[in-house]
């Protein structure tokens, strides 16, 4: 039963997310708390370790939620499930879209779904920033741990500013959370 509710839910997660895996982020985040399948914070951790390996966020994302909840073939499922709905419209739109791509109405509706997606992008980094810097300590009370905060300030500027590539920053960060923590 965990397999088929697993492919449902990604699957239908894959079929209405526009923008990408950070896109998707905050909908696989709201669906799996919803069901109980994963903590916020396995959540936060397991973005972090899809962040680190190749592929789309959303579809390791997906696997990581997979092999926890049902081992090698769970993993299996939750990526079919996401990744699926993509490769169906991908192979039933690409004809069309070439073909009508100039036309007014889809340049407008292309221009419509823009600041959508980069809504849905920034609402994914505020929740992994939330998770990540604020924390409640177990007295219910929310503190932000400057260390934490230290470390997504510099890394960000390291990205976005200085142009260091992701992986480095990743790898220096680790180090830096080894030492610290």
């Amino acid at each position: 039963m965990i397999y088929f509710q697993m492919l449902w839910t990604f699957f239908r997660l894959g079929l209405f997310t526009v923008g990408g895996g950070y896109a998707m982020l905050p909908l696989i985040q709201s669906e799996i708390e919803r069901l109980g399948w994963i903590t916020a914070e396995e959540f936060v951790d397991m973005i972090a370790i899809a962040e680190m390996t190749p592929g789309a966020i959303g579809v390791n994302t997906a696997t990581f939620v997979g092999f926890r909840l049902g081992g090698l073939f769970g993993a299996f499922v939750a990526t079919t499930g996401i990744a699926l709905p993509s490769l169906l419209i991908v192979v039933a739109v690409s004809k069309v879209l070439d073909r009508f791509r100039d036309h007014p109405m889809v340049e407008a509706i292309l221009f419509g779904i823009r600041p959508v997606v980069a809504g849905l992008i920034a609402s994914a980094a505020l929740f992994i920033a939330q998770a990540a810097i604020i924390n409640t300590g177990g007295s219910g009370l929310l503190a932000i741990d400057p260390v934490a905060l230290a470390i997504t300030v510099v890394s960000g500027l390291a990205v976005w500013r200085y142009r260091l590539h992701p992986v480095a920053v990743i790898v220096a960060a680790g180090i830096v959370g080894l030492a610290v923590f």
